[in-house]
């Protein structure tokens, strides 16, 4: 455990160190309560600069929700993904439908964890934000009194774009905006739009 978490504290020092990644709590400030932080997709080093952003902490109680069939693939995949950021892994194959796929999420946030969610499921090209999944939504509705703070974090396609094995030294920045939660009688493709419309907000503010 002492090993794991140093390397984890290695890994979020070198991503600081090469991105200069600076924190900006633009509808909030850091908090211990408990939070569902939800984020743009665009490079697989994405959950590592928001974790980087966050105080130590606040870090070491949030765990990244990552997709099962990427983290798996290879022992070291697995280790760093298990053992140094302890993941929530969420099966994405289909596969097991008799079991549903958020129980390892809910089960976090019942243990008190904080999140990191990337409601998009998969990467983007860094030029728009795809179609929210809707799992996030279920989470809100089975969990609605833990905030949702919108995450949106710049140039990390750059930095590590899609198939992409090294990083490339290059600025980036991370904006927290004001946590929102499920509104009632509010329909899922209308939370999902609205929390489409945080993120892109945030993407407004970062360029100007």
């Amino acid at each position: 455990m002492r090993t794991a978490n140093g390397v984890s504290r290695l890994i979020t020092f070198g991503i600081r160190a090469l991105t200069g990644a600076q924190a900006r709590w633009v509808g909030c400030g850091p908090s211990p309560a408990q939070r569902i932080y939800f984020a743009n997709h665009t490079s697989h080093c994405d959950f590592l600069l928001v974790l980087a952003s966050l105080p130590l902490d606040l870090r070491e109680a949030t765990r990244p929700v990552a997709a099962a069939d990427y983290w798996n693939q290879c022992a070291l995949r697995r280790y760093l993904a298990n053992k140094v950021f302890h993941a929530v892994a969420v099966d994405r194959s289909g596969m097991h439908r008799e079991v549903n796929p958020l129980e390892p999420v809910m089960a976090a946030l019942d243990q008190g964890n904080s999140l990191l969610f990337f409601p998009e499921g998969t990467r983007g090209t860094g030029e728009g934000l795809q179609p929210f999944k809707p799992g996030i939504f279920h989470i809100a509705a089975a969990r609605p009194q833990i905030d949702l703070v919108p995450v949106w974090v710049d140039n990390a396609y750059r930095v590590m774009p899609k198939g992409s094995l090294l990083p490339v030294p290059l600025l980036c920045s991370v904006a927290f905006g004001k946590p929102v939660r499920l509104c009632e009688h509010e329909s899922k493709e209308e939370f999902l739009q609205r929390l489409s419309g945080c993120l892109a907000c945030l993407a407004g503010s970062e360029s100007s």
